[in-house]
């Protein structure tokens, strides 16, 4: 069972003064036509009070409310006629309008219009007087205009709710950018501090472990050294990162960050670090003219490096560590490879966020990447990591 719609409170209060107001006229004796079929002043009343219970559904039900309007005020014709009863039912023709389907909305003008023309053409056939002009706009004044006032306002509406629309999508959008960027930003912070952190973190580890594990003073004091040195520099790289993140730095790449000029320094570092290990490191850049490259493709080509001989400190069998940097064209290759088998000694524990940093490097700049166990010839395997930059000026991504 259907529930029954209530009016709405503005319609309710439109109903009751219209009706109120109308008594009252007829009251007063204030008619709007005389010599009617229906003459009794009494018998405006009914058309008056149709009219106001049509003014009940103006807003629910507004094609209803202005077909038993209309019979309403046809009747009204032939009484004496109240002034209320027209009044409400411009506001009906005007409410079909505004509450109406877009279909009717664009109907019900061109018909009113229509209607005034015909009603103004057929008085002046009849009474081939001036006069019957009266009729006409008498006609167009309580059909056209409200129904022409009432398009007016309905696409006023609807430009304000589409204004509103764009407006929440426009909000919409902007957070998702600003999510977006966030995420962007906390992803590349993530990187770096990972980056920053594993390096040092992993050769501490790896020598507190051999300097706990072997009673030997002078294998203590040489942990005890790469200790230290790794403790300087990681907290050096960390005050870094926290200078740049306080000041607020617009450059993603700043200035300061490291870059293929001090890589040879990178794997002299390693070298000593993992020297115990029984690891060698070296540097073959085969670059025929090194030079400055963007410095998004310098910070991505290092820290990938970087973050490849931590893995090799802490996963590489005992033998070389090669670093290969080759240029082709507008392409950088940079390269490590290590022995691929079991680690005899302490190991540092991996997480696997090395890995997944260094593809979203190589992956924001628009390259390739590739790192796994690989054939070497004797039935020996090993471990390469390596990417392929471009060096355009569109290939970073945003």
């Amino acid at each position: 069972m259907s529930s029954l719609v209530r009016p709405h409170r503005h319609d309710l209060l439109i109903a009751v003064v219209g009706l109120l107001g109308g008594a009252v006229l007829s009251l007063l004796g204030l008619h709007m036509q005389n010599g009617r079929p229906l003459d009794a002043p009494w018998l405006a009343l009914l058309p008056l009070a149709v009219m106001s219970g049509a003014e009940l559904l103006r807003r629910s039900a507004p094609r209803t409310a202005l077909g038993i309007g209309t019979l309403a005020l046809a009747a009204d014709q032939f009484t004496p006629g109240n002034l209320a009863t027209v009044l409400m039912f411009t506001d009906l023709m005007y409410a079909a309008v505004l509450y109406g389907t877009p279909a009717a909305a664009r109907r019900i003008p061109v018909t009113t219009f229509l209607i005034t023309v015909g009603v103004t053409i057929g008085f002046l056939a009849w009474f081939r007087e001036p006069e019957a002009l009266l009729i006409g706009i008498v006609t167009g004044l309580v059909s056209f205009g409200p129904a022409l006032t009432g398009v007016s306002v309905r696409n006023h509406r609807d430009a304000a709710e589409t204004a509103r629309l764009r407006a929440d999508q426009t909000a919409l959008l902007a957070e998702m950018d600003r999510a977006q960027a966030v995420t962007a930003e906390r992803a590349r912070m993530a990187r770096e501090l990972h980056d920053i952190v594993a390096n040092h973190l992993s050769a501490i580890a790896i020598h507190s472990t051999a300097a706990l594990s072997i009673d030997d003073p002078a294998t203590s004091r040489d942990a005890l050294g790469v200790i230290r040195e790794n403790s300087v520099d990681g907290l050096a790289e960390m005050r870094r990162l926290i200078g740049l993140l306080r000041t607020g730095a617009a450059d993603p790449e700043p200035s300061s960050s490291p870059s293929l000029g001090s890589l040879d320094v990178l794997v002299e570092q390693h070298r000593t670090n993992a020297a115990s290990s029984g690891l060698t490191c070296t540097l073959d850049d085969t670059r025929t003219a090194p030079g400055r490259l963007p410095a998004p493709v310098e910070l991505a080509a290092y820290r990938i490096v970087q973050e490849s001989l931590t893995n090799a400190l802490k996963h590489a069998a005992p033998g070389p560590v090669t670093v290969r940097l080759g240029q082709t064209g507008e392409q950088l290759t940079a390269e490590v490879v290590s022995v691929f088998g079991a680690r005899p000694g302490a190991r540092a524990p991996g997480s696997g966020a090395g890995l997944t940093g260094m593809r979203e490097r190589v992956a924001l700049l628009g390259g390739e990447f590739e790192a796994g166990p690989v054939p070497a010839g004797d039935g020996a395997k090993i471990w390469r990591v390596r990417a392929r930059l471009p060096l355009g000026e569109g290939s970073v991504k945003p």
